[in-house]
């Protein structure tokens, strides 16, 4: 099992990025949340076998065709065991 958060920088918001990462995380079977950044940036916290965890990341250095992608951060987050299941939007 792998954890992530990606920080994705550009522009993210208001172009359905956290509902196409949503989408996108449902149909590779992984868990964890989008949620829009008071900054600009989208934040994704995402769960799963570490090959599905890397194909939401490599589909989110692109995004949705209306999100231009500037930067993506990812950070291997420690399993602390917190309960995630399914994939949510966040507010």
């Amino acid at each position: 099992m792998k954890k992530i958060r990606a920080i994705v920088s550009g522009q993210v918001q208001g172009v359905g990025f956290r509902m196409s990462t949503r989408s996108q995380a449902r149909q590779i079977g992984i868990d964890g949340f989008v949620r829009n950044l008071t900054n600009g940036d989208v934040e994704i916290i995402a769960k799963g076998e570490a090959e599905k965890v890397d194909r939401l990341l490599e589909w989110a250095k692109s995004g949705p065709p209306s999100a231009v992608v500037n930067k993506l951060e990812v950070e291997v987050l420690v399993d602390n065991g917190e309960e995630l299941k399914g994939f949510e939007i966040r507010r």
